[in-house]
């Protein structure tokens, strides 16, 4: 089946008008699609500019006839207010929910981690994979936030691994992680799979707190991993079976890493503990590393990928 696509970008105040109009004539809906820009580097994106409107007509004998009484009642709406005109392209159809899988492919990790989309098999089986569905929202392990925390997090417990051989004081191995805004659950499904007992991943939006539980079913991931509504406020006053583990990790925005640090995220750290801090701008890492330093922690490594940096701090 082949479609026509038919669009007309449009202010923010005709949008809506037009979208009923098309909705008529689309038997699959209409979508709209809008600019984004950043006010501030807090701001997860503000629309703004035209928009444009598109919707899809089945190619079939009735196109025709179809399109006509769609010029035509776009005409009387554009009577009451100016309306451009309508642009058209030919789509071909196919099988959309499979197309996008072709753009995803295994990432490999530092030594020993491998980013896995949940439909392919490893190409590596010495490499720890981690499923993750990027149909999903909430951190598919693409951005190099994400990797740069990984790989941190690979080393933080290969240090701690070879100490405990070495015969050294076995608390260095983090039986216990703490993930603050665990998003998909990526980075709380590495821990358990690099070695960690029990982790504690806690979100602000209940979204991602189920997403979490669902990547975690699909890494075959159960009970150890503990899952939360709440933030630092929460684990340290005791909401959850943990309040402080030797190894914390926080994947998040560099301003809002600072106010967690206000709000006592330095405190989830065990003493002799690290923490793993990413979603960090290359000039906002000094900011980050001062507020932790001002609580008690020490600059341990930092990593980088183009403008993201991830730092670990130890207490």
């Amino acid at each position: 089946m082949n479609w026509l696509e038919v669009s007309l970008t449009v202010d923010g105040e005709l949008a809506e008008s037009v979208a009923d109009v098309l909705a008529r004539f689309a038997p699959n809906g209409v979508m709209t699609e809008q600019g984004v820009k950043f006010n501030n580097e807090e701001d997860e994106g503000t629309a703004t500019g035209p928009i444009t409107v598109r919707a899809y007509l089945e190619v079939n004998d009735q196109l025709e006839e179809t399109r006509q009484k769609l010029e035509e009642s776009l005409y009387f709406l554009g009577m009451i207010q100016p309306v451009p005109t309508p642009a058209y392209k030919q789509i071909a159809d196919q099988n959309w929910m499979e197309a996008w899988k072709t753009h995803y492919k295994p990432i490999l990790i530092g030594q020993r981690l491998l980013i896995l989309p949940a439909w392919l098999e490893s190409p590596d089986p010495k490499r720890i994979p981690i499923k993750i569905d990027p149909g999903m929202a909430f951190g598919t392990g693409t951005h190099p936030t994400t990797q740069l925390c990984l790989e941190l997090m690979e080393v933080a417990f290969e240090e701690r691994r070879m100490k405990k051989e070495d015969g050294q004081d076995s608390f260095l191995f983090p039986l216990s992680c703490i993930d603050v805004g665990c998003g998909s659950g990526i980075l709380s499904i590495a821990a358990i799979k690099l070695g960690a007992k029990t982790v504690l991943g806690v979100d602000i939006d209940m979204e991602s707190v189920k997403n979490s539980r669902e990547n975690a079913d699909t890494n075959g991931v159960g009970e150890e991993l503990l899952l939360g509504l709440g933030s630092v406020t929460e684990v340290l006053s005791g909401s959850f079976q943990i309040k402080s583990a030797p190894l914390v990790v926080a994947n998040i925005l560099g301003p809002i890493l600072i106010r967690l640090f206000e709000a006592g995220l330095a405190d989830l750290v065990e003493p002799n503990g690290e923490i793993i801090l990413s979603g960090i701008l290359d000039h906002q890492a000094e900011s980050v590393i001062a507020a932790g330093e001002a609580k008690g922690l020490k600059r341990n490594d930092q990593r980088q990928i183009g403008d993201w940096v991830a730092i670990s701090l130890k207490k």
